[in-house]
């Protein structure tokens, strides 16, 4: 549904966006992860066609948004990073003009604006002067504003910016909602947020992407950790005969930290190391995979040089 190629963002000398690809499918829920000034809401600006890549393509549906950028933002509801609305309008009379900008037709404008209250949980402030509200009741009328059409692809820059825990739950169980019928991408520097929404992730670095992966498949780790009264040099050469180990790292009081290959049966693996300590009359006192999380693995990519 969506493919961007080597997209790159020159200001200048300085370029925000490193030639960046990436492909999302149909009803995915994907999180741009990264710190601050990243490069994200470059990202989400060019893919939305308010801003013109310096280099790269972006189709969305086999359209070209350099060409048919039109056809594009119609399918698409955008929440910019700090949800611009008209402080003097009402949350409907917003509503009733992002319709028109839309494009919705008299007829049809009343049920949709009903319907994108109501999943937006507005009904109590719908009358209200949008100057009068809070930020997060703004940021919700934004929402509102990027799913009134019933787009196919939802782009929402800091979605849960403003909102107090109880309406950043009811936010992620809308893009849950929101996911069965269009593809979204949220862009966050809050782990918690991918964490709890999304199916994948792409960690922005510098402008680079760092990292593409499913945020399941985050929390495996070929890495081994064994805790064993073996000494030290004994145990060492134990754990490298093993043809599956391209590591070992010894620590301290026994510890040891052994890289598998990549490709290796993980389980087996630790199932023959424990046979193996229990032949060399040892006590293994701990044997298990290195516990990995997203926030591990941001933690990783912000400590490295440079992008992966």
């Amino acid at each position: 549904m969506i493919k961007v190629e080597h997209l790159t963002r020159k200001y200048r000398d300085f370029t925000a966006v490193d030639n960046v690809s990436f492909e999302i499918g149909q009803g995915e829920i994907v999180g741009l992860l990264g710190h601050n000034g990243a490069g994200k809401t470059t990202i989400m600006k060019m893919m939305t066609g308010y801003l013109e890549p310096t280099a790269g393509n972006i189709l969305i549906d086999e359209l070209d948004i350099g060409k048919q950028r039109r056809k594009i933002q119609n399918k698409i509801g955008y929440l910019p990073e700090n949800c611009p609305v008209y402080p003097e309008m009402t949350v409907l009379d917003y509503l009733e003009y992002s319709a028109a900008l839309h494009g919705i037709s008299q007829q049809d404008r009343p049920a949709l604006i009903r319907e994108a209250v109501a999943r937006t949980a507005l009904e109590a402030k719908a009358t209200k002067q949008l100057s009068t509200l809070s930020r997060g009741y703004r940021q919700r009328t934004g929402v509102a504003q990027a799913i009134l059409h019933k787009p196919d692809i939802l782009i929402l820059d800091e979605p849960t910016n403003g909102l107090d825990p109880t309406q950043i739950q009811h936010m992620r169980t809308l893009i849950a909602e929101l996911a069965k019928t269009a593809t979204v991408i949220i862009s966050t520097h809050i782990l918690q947020e991918v964490q709890a929404i999304c199916d994948r992730v792409l960690i922005i670095k510098d402008g680079a992407l760092a990292l593409d992966a499913q945020v399941d498949g985050l929390q495996h780790s070929s890495k081994l950790l064994i805790s064993t009264d073996g000494a030290r040099d004994a145990a060492l050469e134990l754990f490298q005969s093993f043809e599956q180990v391209t590591s070992v790292t010894a620590g301290r009081d026994q510890h040891f930290e052994l890289e598998l290959h990549a490709d290796t049966d993980g389980q087996a693996t630790a199932a023959a190391l424990a046979k193996g300590i229990h032949e060399q009359d040892w006590q293994l006192f701990a044997l298990h995979f290195e516990s990995r999380n997203l926030e591990t693995v941001f933690a990783e990519i912000s400590e490295r040089g440079g992008a992966a």
